[in-house]
């Protein structure tokens, strides 16, 4: 059987041409070396796997070559690796400085490669110091590591510091692709590219994955071997899931949900990578993007197909639902639930009105949109009739008819006007701030609406509870719902119309009460907010007893954060109040007495004391019987 040798080390580059994703650094290494600009303490920094260790044995070797010597000499005599994970004490520094010393026996330069040099303790650091500043001619130094913030200032003042990058996915898909070739393995551009994915940015780590996943899947690479091997959430699983969402088919998406979930596949990741898709899918919209998408060909032909059927709305809403819920996953106690409810609410996003529509409602929908029901006619007493007959024919006109001379009121006012007469217009319908023309004053239709409207407000006592009452249920039942600027209006016009309607309808309440029966009003609104958990408001309401002073009720509270308290609730409170005493002439006065005596709730040893002041034989009750307090 034949010695495997694995990828990362059988492929890795002999020459700075062979270095993956780096060519900044490699040409500034090249051209220091030509020019003889190079210096002594060398910093190469960067993630794992991006080729730091492999780029410094190569620039040991390179520096030794003046062009006599085989080029596959390896010069292993003049390059000195230190591990100082290993190797971080004082002592070791030490025996290194000594080396440092002999000259090399062949070549020019003698190379301490010192890998991962951020472990190496403070001491060794500062042993370090005076030779990394001032080395011998012969001597460079290269250090590599991956944690450059654990390195202390002064060893990185003394080096050139070389910063390596990730290697990109595109990069390192070629890279697997050139191997492939090499191995006679037929990959899939995007198996690459999902391996390349995985790798996230470190090259061996790429290696590692494809010598992995061949050895599951042969000399034939495909991407669902990847995918399966690798237990990854590929783009075919978005986008169906987009699909479904796209469709509004909430159940056939719990149910792909569900799927991924028996895979194994964590609720977080799916919903990160959704957020991931959808963000592909709106740098697909538009041709100028399209170039961010690190994508095979072919995959790239089917998120530029599926964008065209998402709108730019529908993808940021989804980003900005997938991300809320990205958020909120970790502190969630229900995972899955949080998950499937975001995914319903993005399956919702797209639901139009023509779907909403449906045969099975009891009352359908275009019910309320049609014309608006026209409001029955008004019904007036015969003593609100003969104020209005005495209103239009006053002062010189001809004697007040008789009652079965006037006009019945009919459903449809047109159709009882003359050809040539005017249709005075509903008060609702007219515009506001409308100024009454000529036309208009003279016309007896519009006076005798004007004339109705002055007389509604002196009905008689034991009707205008009714009146009122009826006004009061058709404000109630209207209702404004929207978030724009126009229905925030509309609300607050309905909220004055309501109150001002409350305030007619509080004209006929006058009942008699005494501060007794105020004073159990109180205690009992008291008890429903304390129930309420408004347990602040109830202490507050308990700290001084209402005093009736005519239609006032006095409250005096002992600072003013307490009056404020107690202000936010007095509309409500002064509409129990109101409702329970039958009288809507009494207001509420609250004033600050800062020396007003504060109650407290006192402790058990304190209710003790209390008592053993008004009665001494308390204690020896006490202590008779060895109670505890």
């Amino acid at each position: 059987m034949e010695h495997f040798v694995v990828s990362a080390r059988k492929y890795r580059p002999q020459t700075f041409k062979d270095v993956v994703g780096q060519q900044a650094i490699t040409n500034t290494l090249l051209n220091s070396i030509e020019h003889n600009h190079l210096a002594q303490a060398l910093l190469f920094t960067g993630p794992r796997g991006v080729g730091k260790t492999t780029c410094a044995r190569i620039l040991a070797k390179k520096i030794n070559q003046d062009g006599n010597q085989d080029p596959n000499e390896d010069f292993a005599f003049n390059i000195f690796e230190l591990d100082a994970a290993s190797n971080n004490s004082v002592d070791d520094i030490r025996n290194l400085i000594d080396q440092v010393r002999i000259p090399p026996q062949v070549g020019k330069y003698k190379v301490y490669i010192i890998d991962e040099v951020h472990m190496l303790s403070q001491a060794a650091f500062n042993a370090f110091l005076k030779t990394l500043e001032e080395p011998p001619k012969h001597a460079i130094f290269i250090l590599a590591t991956t944690e450059k913030h654990k390195i202390i200032p002064t060893i990185l003042s003394r080096c050139q510091i070389f910063d390596f990058k990730r290697i990109t996915v595109r990069d390192a898909k070629e890279y697997l692709s050139y191997i492939a070739q090499q191995e006679g393995v037929e990959a899939e551009d995007d198996a690459l590219h999902i391996i390349a994915q995985k790798a996230d940015g470190a090259m061996r780590d790429a290696l590692s994955i494809y010598d992995r996943v061949v050895s599951f899947s042969g000399k034939n690479l495909t991407r669902q071997a990847v995918t399966e091997n690798l237990n990854v959430l590929d783009y075919d699983t978005y986008i169906s899931a987009t699909d479904l969402i796209l469709k509004n088919d909430i159940p056939q998406l719990l149910l792909l949900f569900n799927e991924i979930l028996s895979h194994g596949f964590d609720g977080h990741h799916f919903i990160a990578g959704l957020a991931s898709h959808f963000r592909d899918l709106l740098v697909c919209k538009d041709s100028k993007t399209i170039n961010l998408l690190e994508v095979g060909d072919n995959t790239k032909a089917l998120y530029y197909k599926q964008s065209q059927q998402a709108s730019s709305g529908f993808l940021l809403k989804g980003i900005e639902l997938a991300n809320e819920c990205d958020l909120q996953y970790k502190s969630s106690r229900n995972q899955r639930l949080l998950v499937e409810l975001c995914l319903m609410q993005l399956a919702s996003v797209t639901f139009s009105d023509e779907k909403k529509k449906d045969d099975s409602y009891i009352i359908p929908p275009n019910h309320f949109t049609g014309a608006p029901i026209p409001a029955p006619a008004l019904k007036l007493s015969s003593k609100e009739k003969e104020v209005i007959v005495n209103n239009e024919y006053a002062e010189g006109d001809s004697a007040a008819p008789a009652e079965s001379q006037l006009p019945k009121p009919s459903a449809n006012p047109a159709s009882d006007c003359s050809p040539g007469d005017t249709v005075a217009e509903p008060e609702d319908q007219k515009p506001s701030g409308a100024i009454e023309t000529s036309e208009e004053k003279g016309n007896p239709a519009v006076e005798t609406r004007i004339e109705t409207q002055v007389t509604t407000t002196t009905l008689p006592e034991e009707e205008a509870p009714a009146k009122q009452n009826q006004t009061m249920t058709e404000l109630a039942g209207k209702k404004v719902s929207g978030l724009s600027l126009k229905s925030i209006q509309k609300k607050k016009e309905l909220e004055a119309q309501k109150r001002e309607a409350q305030a007619e309808v509080e004209v006929v309440k006058n009942g008699k009460f005494s501060e007794e029966e105020m004073q159990a009003a109180w205690q009992e609104f008291s008890e429903e907010q304390n129930e309420k958990g408004e347990k602040i408001l109830a202490s507050i309401m308990q700290t001084d007893t209402p005093a009736l002073m005519g239609k006032n009720i006095c409250v005096e509270l002992p600072n003013e954060t307490m009056k404020l308290e107690l202000e936010k609730v007095q509309y409500h409170l002064m509409g129990f109040l109101k409702e329970k005493l039958q009288n809507t002439h009494i207001q509420l006065k609250v004033s600050v007495n800062e020396k007003a005596e504060k109650k407290f709730a006192f402790t058990a040893i304190e209710k003790f004391e209390k008592l053993r002041e008004k009665n001494p034989f308390i204690e020896k009750l006490r202590s008779t019987f060895d109670l505890d307090v």
